[in-house]
């Protein structure tokens, strides 16, 4: 399996801090924002990773992070010269999957969870995908999956008045080798960008997208200048912990 990092976007949500660089490379207590993606990535267990930006930082990334030998990752670049969407940004993995299977994170997902037995639980299935959910008082305000006891997918609905459940669709995806002939039949939204939910409810139709609900904390940091800080002060305290 490979994985894939979507550090894009123009995070106008931030502004100010995001005018002259890109809100992944923000700081989250003592790091940049991308490092905690990479780390997950590589705690995990994946070895290629493809780092996805547009193009007005992308300098930045590559004089960071350069080979991604300081995470144990062989890092690859490549630009989404413009906003199309998640589903759009994926698309532009094909060549670097070469067929393989593909672990996504978004690049401001920051999280607790060991993505390690599920990403050699999904290696052994035939086929399918597996999207992340994190249980969430305010779950409306994301995507909202609702599922069987058996984990098995029964619905995304994307910020729903009525949510289903409190489980909010995080942004970690797990895909087989067919996910980018399903993104060719996915039409832009009203927004004009081709939307994941829409890819994962492609895989939905087909019976075969099942939810990893997540454990311990889970922040998307991008999204707010609130969560931003409860993503330091989270990470804060379990770096503290480890110390003691």
């Amino acid at each position: 399996m490979k994985g894939v990092i979507l550090a894009g976007g123009k995070a106008t949500r931030l502004r100010p801090l995001t005018f002259v660089t890109n809100k992944h490379l923000l700081p989250v207590y003592n790091k940049p924002m991308i490092f905690y993606p990479l780390e997950a990535m590589a705690k995990a267990g994946i070895k290629d990773v493809l780092m996805i930006t547009g193009p007005d930082h992308a300098g930045h990334f590559l004089n960071l992070l350069r080979s991604g030998g300081e995470f144990g990752l062989n890092l690859t670049y490549e630009i989404q010269d413009e906003a199309g969407g998640l589903s759009h940004a994926v698309r532009l993995a094909e060549s670097f999957a070469d067929n393989q299977k593909l672990l996504v994170i978004l690049g401001d997902n920051i999280f607790e969870h060991d993505l390690s037995d599920a990403v050699k639980d999904f290696e052994s299935q035939d086929r399918g995908a597996r999207i992340f959910a994190k249980e969430m008082d305010e779950a409306g305000q994301y995507g909202v999956v609702e599922i069987d006891s058996e984990g098995t997918v029964l619905s995304i609905e994307e910020k729903p008045k009525k949510p289903k459940s409190k489980l909010a669709q995080t942004g970690i995806y797990m895909y087989d080798n067919q996910v980018f002939d399903l993104i060719k039949e996915l039409k832009p939204s009203t927004r004009g960008e081709l939307e994941i939910t829409d890819l994962n409810n492609l895989y939905l139709k087909q019976g075969i997208l099942s939810c990893e609900v997540m454990k311990g904390w889970w922040v998307d940091a991008g999204t707010s200048f609130d969560e931003l800080l409860r993503a330091s002060n989270q990470v804060a305290k379990l770096t503290k912990q480890k110390d003691k």
